[in-house]
């Protein structure tokens, strides 16, 4: 399951999101497998991740999104991305 939200900035603050490392890919499209949960604040880009089983979900900048442990998708990058990440 993948869900997304336009958090507000105390949300952000709370979660400690600027804490967080950020992670950088060009355009580009990959398999990947999450062998924990995946918490993600996306400050650039553009992405659609398609699960395994189910339809393509897209996000963008401003989009904080939780992907659930155990999900098999495909990364296609539409525009550069730049994202804070957390596992757990």
């Amino acid at each position: 399951m993948i869900k997304i939200e336009k958090p507000d900035r105390t949300k952000l603050d709370d979660l400690g999101v600027d804490s967080w490392p950020v992670w950088e890919k060009e355009v580009s499209r990959f398999d990947w497998s999450y062998d924990d949960k995946e918490t993600c604040y996306l400050l650039e880009g553009k992405v659609v991740v398609e699960p395994e089983s189910g339809d393509p979900v897209e996000f963008g900048a401003g989009d904080l999104v939780v992907f659930e442990k155990g999900l098999n998708c495909v990364w296609d990058i539409k525009e550069p991305v730049r994202k804070h990440y957390k596992f757990g």
